[in-house]
């Protein structure tokens, strides 16, 4: 297939690797731009662990002059992808929730019901979920602090477009809602061929503006993943 990566860097062009592996063509057009927050406040503390919904907290974690304090501590990530990025920033006692948010805050509360330090939970400007306030109603304190955010681009790469309106991208891969926002902001203009592709999502959230704005083939993955979403796409054989 000819497919459209919309994940911001470093993480697009991993994902594009791993697709051209498999024989398929790939062309990139990162649609948000991740900013981390030099020096963020991040709280007294001290924490009993941290708690980490993406990779780009554990990134602003690597950058932040408490580094050596805080991968001391226990980490629990969302899925895969935030686990490997948290043994990359210097964690070693990392455990993966292997699923979304939900599973990450039932994880948390199994290990840390009836501890008295806070949780910190370095998250972005914008967020699916307040953990902070699902996690209150076990007892557990979480210590939000804003360690990055992400800026929508406004347009679609010259060659992108071209790629679009021509017909000659096959299958867009989404791994958020707000790069699907951007997506379909970008293509106001063209929402024929925009809306065109098949659309694969990693989430339901993901998918809804999608749907709403009338792409007629949206699939969502199995589970909030990249291997999930990968498996979405026939094999090369199939083609």
């Amino acid at each position: 297939m000819r497919l459209l990566v919309t994940r911001p860097e470093p993480d697009g062009e991993r994902t594009a690797a791993e697709l051209r592996r498999r024989g398929h063509e790939v062309m990139l057009a990162p649609l948000l731009r991740v900013e981390i927050v030099p020096d963020a406040e991040l709280g007294a503390g001290p924490f009993a662990a941290v708690l980490l919904t993406s990779a780009n907290g554990a990134r602003a974690i690597a950058m932040h002059r408490r580094r050596g304090e805080l991968t001391a501590l226990p980490a629990l990530a969302v899925g895969a992808s935030s686990a490997k990025a948290a043994r990359d920033a210097g964690f070693t006692d990392v455990t993966s929730a292997d699923g979304d948010g939900g599973d990450l805050a039932r994880l948390a509360t199994a290990r840390f019901a009836g501890v008295e330090r806070p949780l910190l939970y370095p998250a972005g400007e914008e967020r699916a979920r307040e953990l902070g306030g699902e996690l209150a109603a076990s007892g557990i304190k979480v210590t939000t602090a804003i360690v990055y955010r992400t800026v929508k681009v406004t347009a679609f790469p010259p060659d992108v477009r071209a790629a679009l309106i021509s017909g000659a991208i096959d299958g867009v891969l989404h791994f958020s809602r707000r790069s699907v926002e951007s997506y379909l902001e970008c293509g106001r203009d063209m929402p024929g061929p925009a809306l065109a592709p098949v659309h694969c999502c990693l989430s339901a959230r993901a998918a809804e503006p999608l749907q709403a704005a009338g792409a007629g083939n949206v699939r969502v993955a199995a589970q909030p993943d990249e291997t999930a979403l990968l498996a979405l796409l026939p094999e090369p054989s199939s083609r």
